[in-house]
This record gives C-alpha cells, structure tokens and sequence, in this order.
C-alpha cells in the first residue's frame, strides 16, 4: 500500500495515464494528476479519485518544457513535502512514413516522449536522492523494442526511454531509488478505439494471447513497481504485451 506517498502521474487525463492515477490512489497514495491539453479531462479524474476517499490534485504542465517542469515538481514538494513516486506517462504521437515525416513531427514527438522523461527525472532527483528513496516508472512502448513502420519518431523515442531508464538507474540505485520501464503493447484506448477492423485484426494477430489489453493491466504493472514489493528491482523494463516482444 502507498498511504503517505506522493505520486505525479504525467499525462493522466486520460487512457492510460488516468488508469494509473486512479490506481496509485486506491493504492493510498495522494497523486498530482498532470496534464497539458484537457482540464476537464483531469478534474474528472481527480473529482473521481476524491469522490472515493482519496486525494489527488491537477495540475498543468508540458512536460516537454524544462523550466514548466521544474515549477511544477518545487510546487508539488513544497506542499506535499515529497515526491516519492514519478511515472512518465505524458505521450504524443505524430505518425508517419520516414521519408514523408517532417522535421517538426519528429521534434515534437522526442520533445514530449523523450526529453519530457529526462526533464521530469532531473527535476525529481534532487528531491529523491534528499530522501534517499523513490520510485520511478517509465512509460515506453512494444514498439521502442520492436520498431513499428510509420513511427520512426515515436519508436525513436520510446527506445530512448528504456536507455534513461537503465542509464539513470544505474546513478540512483545506491540511494535507495529505483527506476524502471513498463512497455506497454496494444492497449483497449481511445487512440486503438479509432482504428479500423481490418488494423485491429491485423494487429491482434501479432499478439499471441490474441487480445488487445486494457489500461488497468497496465496500472497494475506500474502500482507493483511503485510498491515496496518491488525494491530490489531497477533498470528492468516489464513488457505488458500479451506475449508480442517475448
């Protein structure tokens, strides 16, 4: 259980980010629900999260912005006094053939998916190491270990992902703080609601347990990491994929 732990869970407005919020809190913790685009989307969240008991808080930020980033994380430690658990959810994709991608698509996608990991990371780091403990969870993707075709940006930077994660684990474990990645796979989301059935069978072929799984598979993942069931484990990354990168 996490009772008296403070988690930010970026992007968690919505799919999987607001699976993991609200599992974090059934879990005890009190979690910053951080988002960038909808504010409703987040309050709905955090108004879920208290109607339960628990205690949440939104807050807004672009993870890709390094100064945002480092106000939002002194704002969370000088009113909660921590931050004991991180996870790196926020995502975006812009989605293309190499050859058509643009130089702006590519940006935005590493700016967010990538340099959003190591903005949010150095600006716990500090704090964590202060406190000699913490736990951080990175979101990657089955396609930062498999490459996927139209997603060289996005597949670049998941793949990064899984190196900080391993690089900055291997600086922090003597602190008492862990660092690991969970890679998600086809996940049941509004961006896999939209797909067509021709894709969402073709992709579910691709799966040996021949179904597309669901957010909270991936908040459990993510809820055991952040546990004290998992402290000797770092710079792992725990596919919740059905089988597809075994």
């Amino acid at each position: 259980m996490l009772e008296g732990k403070t988690a930010v869970v970026t992007g968690a407005g919505r799919g999987i980010g607001r699976a993991i919020a609200l599992r974090l809190a059934a879990e005890g913790a009190t979690v910053i629900v951080n988002y960038n685009g909808s504010a409703k989307r987040a309050e709905e969240v955090v108004n879920e999260i208290t109607a339960g008991g628990g205690h949440a808080e939104a807050i807004q930020c672009s993870v890709s912005d390094f100064e945002s980033v480092a106000a939002m994380m002194d704002g969370v430690i000088k009113k909660y006094g921590s931050i004991d658990i991180l996870v790196n959810n926020a995502g975006i994709t812009k989605d293309n053939l190499l050859m058509k991608m643009s130089e702006g698509d590519f940006d935005a996608v590493i700016d967010t998916n990538l340099k959003g990991v190591f903005n949010c990371m150095k600006h716990v780091a500090r704090q964590m190491i202060k406190q000699r403990g913490g736990r951080i969870i990175n979101i990657s993707s089955v396609s930062g270990v498999l490459g996927n075709a139209g997603q060289a940006n996005y597949c670049a930077a998941k793949a990064g992902v899984i190196g900080l994660t391993k690089s900055f684990a291997r600086e922090v474990a003597s602190r008492g703080i862990t660092v690991n990645a969970v890679a998600p796979g086809f996940i049941e989301t509004e961006m896999t609601e939209v797909l067509s059935d021709a894709v969402k069978a073709g992709a579910t072929e691709q799966i040996p347990m021949k179904h597309f799984g669901t957010t909270e598979d991936i908040a459990g993942a993510v809820a055991f990491l952040a546990s004290g069931a998992a402290g000797y484990i770092t710079g792992q990354v725990i596919s919740v994929d059905g089988g597809m990168a075994m």
